[in-house]
């Protein structure tokens, strides 16, 4: 029984035909599928159908993120283990998506839907599975070759954090600790060997401040940050980088107010890994080590 990775996440693009542009040109998505209100895309070295669906909405946000499981027993499995820890569940019927088999959906203590699913169509990368090359030939934009994790907000970080710990066995990399040397201000969550597969902060209940993608290293972060110089895409921060994670990073919107971010970098996690802890006196160096201070944007600005 076990979670695999971060599978996909569902935004709200108002600025839908700039928006779908965007992501298709700018970020460098591939898209699979579409119908009246979605468009399906994947990164490059994706195998699976999509990781990100954009859906035509009124306001931007976070519609859902999910999961991918190793089986379709652990739907049942965890499904079970949810409803008795108190957490009430639903049933997403095979074929609601394109693409997709059955999923289990709930709701987190900070407010966002969560969804887990294990059957989706597998497309590949654009390579063949002998002798491939190292990446696919017409690739354009940012090209991230993975979609790599994402930021929520909400009021219960602890409430959130201890669900992912208690019935998916989600480890703490790194905290940020309140002045009592105890509350939770944000916690930085992992499933995978990355230092963060979701990240869980204190602001605006059931709210994204991001999505991120993975770059292979600082180069590709310097491209990336042209690319944005080029399309006129409005940077938050960076390039720069975190004492959080230590990874190299660049924070910008897409044309519907969506924070995303290219991040590279950063340490192995294990199972045995120590639990990293930043403290609010520190909190500058700790989110862009290089300037030591966060911007108002930066932590005022959620979708």
């Amino acid at each position: 029984m076990a979670i695999m990775r971060l599978g996909r996440v569902q935004i709200r693009v108002p600025n839908w035909e700039k928006s779908v542009h965007y992501y298709k040109n700018v970020i460098g998505l591939i898209e699979t599928a579409r119908d009246e209100n979605h468009v399906y895309l994947k990164a490059w070295d994706e195998h699976d159908h999509h990781s990100v669906i954009l859906e035509k909405a009124d306001s931007a946000g976070l519609d859902h993120l999910a999961f991918k499981c190793e089986t379709a027993e652990d739907l049942d499995i965890y499904e079970q283990k949810l409803i008795e820890y108190g957490v009430e569940v639903d049933r997403i019927p095979a074929g609601y998506r394109i693409a997709e088999g059955e999923a289990v959906r709930f709701r987190v203590p900070t407010g966002q839907l969560v969804e887990l699913y294990h059957e989706i169509d597998v497309v590949g990368n654009g390579m063949p599975l002998v002798n491939p090359d190292p990446w696919p030939d017409g690739l354009v934009g940012m090209a991230p070759p993975r979609l790599d994790h994402l930021l929520i907000s909400g009021d219960d970080v602890e409430g959130t954090t201890k669900l992912f710990q208690d019935i998916f066995g989600f480890r703490i990399a790194e905290q940020l600790i309140a002045e009592d040397g105890e509350s939770k201000i944000a916690t930085w969550l992992f499933k995978t060997n990355t230092p963060h597969d979701v990240a869980i902060i204190k602001g605006p209940q059931g709210k994204l401040h991001h999505i991120a993608f993975w770059l292979d290293d600082w180069t590709e972060i310097r491209k990336a940050a042209d690319l944005m110089g080029k399309n006129k895409v409005m940077i938050d921060a960076g390039p720069t980088r975190h004492g959080i994670t230590r990874g190299t990073t660049i924070y910008f919107f897409d044309p519907s107010g969506n924070r995303n971010e290219v991040f590279c970098g950063g340490y192995i996690t294990y199972p045995d890994s120590p639990t990293i802890t930043w403290t609010t006196e520190d909190i500058g160096r700790a989110i862009f080590y290089f300037e030591r201070e966060v911007n108002e944007r930066f932590t005022t600005v959620f979708s």
